[in-house]
């Protein structure tokens, strides 16, 4: 028998903030451990929320973003259970009327190969909904210690339809979202600090049936590389128990990252078990359709807008448009460069080649390559030297030397090459001898010329600029091989 994989995901993101939810507390990432709480935090007695009107922004534009409805109006429920992690021994979250209804993304599937694109499909969204974040527990050997440091930041939890149905499709999903959600500065999404979590639920189904099959929920996965081995391991032990005669026992489990295995952690809970209840200190949120408008005004055009869009206005290949335009530093720098010296296929190269290559090779930059801001180069510096390659004062590859010497000094590439003497040589007769030098030198690349080989004029034009060290304009060098040739 054969089955379907039906995923949802729950994907916890922490929205970027000076304070917390409900209070003036604030938030910074790597504090000292319960430093930044406050009564409201601890749920003391007679402390009282009070709104973070940034936070409920931040996340209509996520709403937006994701093309929810944004609700007219949204409550606060208490979300009731007993864990050291919530001081109050209850949540603050949107149970009954959440922020935003439905919604849908759009992702791009991996092509055949790196470097073709792949197919694109839209994933449905349920809702997407305010909370507060519990604190953090860190278990050691003999003892479990508590942070309340991160107790009450506004978390956004966005809730997928089971839309998804492979390991691949939900590693698709994450990708995308994260780049949406990061390109409206919402949240930096970084999983390591916990800025992004996800729970995936995973069913199987009869192949062709429309019913769901009893969901598993794997819990608190910490990397999209863990999302999808823990799919991929719940997929093959929940198809295991079906093709045995057993059933699916629904519950919540844990991923092991050194086992790579998943171990139960208890039954599924229901909403039931939580015992919402209206929170009777939070009046109802009431949107200002106006505001939502602005709102949506200053959302930046979606990532897989831009590629699109690069592709047929620009004529820029998709190998290109998939390394820009995923990350808003990186396409805002490539159209402030265009500002200064339109040449967009030259300039999209350096950028995503040389620079990312250069970005790549300073550790201070961590593991993202793409930290533009840190870099002494400026959108001018890559404009100019495309400017100057197609003017002829210097060759493309004198242009790579120029290349890593401005990212390293920021001095700018016009000055770079009079201060050491890099323009392009157009001594014809200094050429001109050394092509002849070549030509004799090399009787059977000539030959291979003259029987129709155009590729052989390149094994001609190397020792000449070496020679040259680069300095032989190109279009000189070519026209002079082949006169002498010809005039053989």
């Amino acid at each position: 028998m054969k089955y379907e994989v039906v995923i949802g995901l729950e994907i916890h993101v922490q929205i970027k903030t000076r304070t917390k939810m409900f209070t003036a507390a604030p938030y910074v990432y790597g504090a000292p451990p319960n430093t930044l709480t406050d009564a409201v935090v601890l749920g003391l007695p007679g402390s009282l929320p009070v709104l973070n009107h940034t936070a409920i922004e931040q996340c209509t534009k996520l709403g937006l973003m994701l093309n929810c409805e944004i609700a007219k109006e949204c409550k606060w429920d208490r979300k009731n259970y007993f864990y050291p992690d919530s001081p109050k021994n209850y949540q603050l979250t949107q149970n009954e009327e959440p922020l935003c209804a439905g919604g849908k993304l759009e992702i791009e599937l991996p092509g055949p190969s790196r470097n073709i694109e792949g197919e694109h499909r839209w994933v449905a969204l349920n809702r997407i909904h305010l909370e507060e974040d519990p604190g953090k527990l860190t278990h050691g050997p003999f003892e479990t210690t508590i942070d309340f440091n991160r107790a009450g930041v506004p978390l956004a939890e966005i809730v997928t339809e089971p839309d998804l149905f492979s390991s691949t499709e939900a590693v698709a999903f994450l990708n995308c979202l994260r780049n949406a959600i990061v390109y409206a500065g919402i949240s930096d999404c970084d999983m390591e600090k916990g800025q992004m979590r996800c729970d995936a639920n995973v069913s199987l189904r009869v192949s062709g049936s429309e019913k769901l099959g009893t969901r598993s929920e794997m819990k608190n996965l910490n990397s999209i590389s863990n999302v999808k081995a823990a799919i991929e391991y719940e997929v093959l032990r929940q198809t295991e128990i079906l093709e045995q005669g057993g059933s699916i026992v629904q519950e919540t489990r844990r991923w092991d990252v050194e086992s790579a295995q998943s171990f139960s952690l208890r039954s599924k809970e229901d909403a039931h078990d939580y015992r919402y209840f209206p929170d009777p200190d939070l009046m109802p949120v009431q949107m200002d359709s106006s505001r939502v408008a602005e709102l949506k005004a200053e959302l930046p055009e979606r990532p897989l807008d831009k590629q699109r869009r690069y592709q047929k206005d620009l004529g820029l290949p998709f190998t290109i448009t998939s390394v820009i335009c995923v990350n808003r530093d990186l396409s805002e720098f490539f159209e402030n460069a265009l500002k200064t010296y339109y040449a967009p296929k030259q300039i999209a190269n350096y950028i995503a080649n040389d620079l990312l290559r250069e970005l790549s090779s300073v550790s201070d930059y961590g593991e993202s390559a793409h930290c533009v801001r840190q870099s002494m180069l400026t959108p001018s510096h890559i404009a100019i030297l495309a400017k100057i390659i197609d003017e002829g004062v210097i060759s493309k590859q004198i242009g790579k030397e120029v290349f890593v010497e401005m990212f390293q000094t920021g001095l700018m590439p016009d000055l770079i090459v009079e201060r050491k003497g890099l323009s392009q040589s157009d001594d014809i007769s200094e050429i001109e001898s050394l092509c002849r030098q070549a030509i004799s030198g090399n009787v059977k690349a000539v030959s291979q010329y003259k029987e129709g080989n155009e590729k052989a004029l390149n094994a001609l034009k190397g020792p000449v600029m070496k020679a040259t060290k680069g300095k032989a304009n190109p279009k000189i060098l070519d026209q002079i091989l082949k006169k002498l040739i010809d005039a053989q």
